[in-house]
């Protein structure tokens, strides 16, 4: 993590409504500018139940709200060799919904063999907790 910033999100009220149930997924979601401006893709926010035919399309890209001194900080940060815009947390700020979005850099190889050992470590150990137990 290099940096962050939080920004708003041009949402619809289905979404909002949604949002305030829990229901949003952040999984695969990154960050991508385009045409000076910057869109949120890949974030999952549930169909609300209630809204039927209003009801919005759950992938679908949505516009990130930023001063432009930001987006264009933002960008260059971005589009420097191994970095990604990722969404961090989603949440509400005085009724309007925010999203905290951070520059990261990608793990190098030999950091994702060292994440993969401690997880194939912990699942050894809890397999054989539930064998004992």
């Amino acid at each position: 993590m290099l940096e962050t910033l939080e920004c708003g999100i041009m949402l619809r009220g289905s979404e909002v409504k949604s949002l305030r149930d829990g229901k949003v997924s952040l999984a695969e979601a990154y960050g991508r500018v385009k045409d000076g401006e910057v869109w949120l893709i890949g974030c999952d926010i549930a169909e609300y139940v209630e809204a039927n035919r209003f009801n919005h399309e759950p992938r679908r890209p949505r516009k990130l709200l930023m001063h432009r001194r930001e987006i264009k900080r933002f960008a260059a940060r971005a589009f420097q060799h191994g970095l990604t815009l990722v969404p961090l947390a989603m949440y509400f700020t005085r009724g309007r919904a925010k999203v905290l979005m951070g520059v990261c850099r990608g793990q190098k190889h030999h950091d994702k063999r060292q994440t993969l050992k401690k997880a194939e470590a912990t699942r050894d150990i809890a397999r054989h907790m539930r064998r004992k137990g």
